[in-house]
């Protein structure tokens, strides 16, 4: 009697995680109380705000994601089970947020980050 198996080559397609941060509170504040009023608009600094990937236990890092100067990010991961964090320090550090990714579909997470920032 033979066995054969079949071994399947092609490895299982990822999917991806994307979404959107908002940091708060946004405006600058005026330290020297000189009449000058804080500029609307102003960019969140995004990039001190990385966020963290992962496994579903939360014990191992699996990868590290800077939101776009817009806080929008996205990035390819395989399928599985996992948890998103912010890696910088912050003034209430939200909730891990777990999700899971399916093969060639988009979860979509997004973070509010209180920066302590007053």
């Amino acid at each position: 009697m033979l066995i054969v198996s079949v071994v399947q080559s092609d490895p299982v397609p990822p999917g991806f995680l994307e979404g959107h941060v908002k940091t708060f509170p946004l405006g600058d504040a005026n330290l020297a109380d000189d009449g000058k009023v804080a500029v609307p608009g102003t960019e969140a600094p995004y990039s001190e705000y990385p966020l963290v990937v992962l496994t579903g236990d939360g014990k191992k890092e699996i990868t590290r994601v800077t939101p776009d100067r817009n806080g929008n990010y996205r990035v390819e991961l395989p399928p599985g089970d996992y948890i998103l964090g912010v890696a910088a320090h912050t003034r209430k550090r939200p909730r891990p947020r777990p999700f899971t990714v399916i093969s060639n579909q988009t979860v979509r997470v997004d973070m509010s980050i209180d920066t302590g920032i007053r």
